[in-house]
């Protein structure tokens, strides 16, 4: 092409531009045809929440935590007293192990104390609460607790043959754990 030929038809582009330009219209660049393609739109809106649904999630929720308080706060009344009783225990751990020692069983200050004994186990079981024996019976761990392993010549092999300390239950509940010793068997040798 000679230099004319561009000249006339740079000339051409312009007059059309400037048309355009007095026409309102602004020439815009060729894009390339990837360009001319819009991102992909997610739908014309949203989807609605289904409300019926949240509400009745946030209601079966709300009812849980109702459930829920109510049975922690039938456990506190349940179990208010759990800690004054356990306190209590030792009085009647000392009053047992005096009534066990004793060197005379008439003697009238003896009858006096197996009164007072007898006075709290009575109140004890009258608050829900109960001894439970432990000896001759398999380790159980949730209601015992294992302070030796010790040979016994008359327990098995895994059963406790000392109770230390009596353990407690109250309305079906550990109160306090028996400290017990577990028999190794017959032979000699202490674990």
């Amino acid at each position: 092409m000679s230099k004319k030929e561009e000249n006339s038809e740079e000339a051409k582009v312009e007059a059309d531009t400037e048309q355009q330009a007095e026409a309102g219209e602004e020439r815009q660049p060729e894009k390339p045809a990837e360009a001319e393609k819009k991102p992909a739109e997610p739908d014309d809106k949203p989807a609605e929440p289904d409300w019926k649904d949240s509400y009745a999630r946030l209601l079966a929720d709300f009812d849980n935590y109702k459930k829920r308080e109510a049975r922690a706060r039938e456990d506190t009344y349940r179990y208010a007293e759990a800690d004054i009783l356990a306190d209590v225990l030792p009085v009647v751990d000392n009053l047992a192990l005096a009534l066990a020692n004793a060197k005379n069983k008439d003697d009238e200050f003896v009858k006096g104390v197996q009164l007072v004994y007898d006075s709290f186990l009575k109140q004890l079981k009258d608050h829900g609460a109960e001894p439970f024996d432990s000896v001759g019976q398999k380790l159980d761990t949730e209601r015992m607790e294992a302070i030796a392993h010790l040979p016994s010549p008359d327990v098995e092999e895994g059963l406790v043959s000392i109770e230390s300390k009596r353990g407690w239950m109250l309305k079906g509940k550990v109160l306090r754990a028996a400290q017990v010793v577990v028999s190794s068997g017959k032979g000699g040798d202490a674990a």
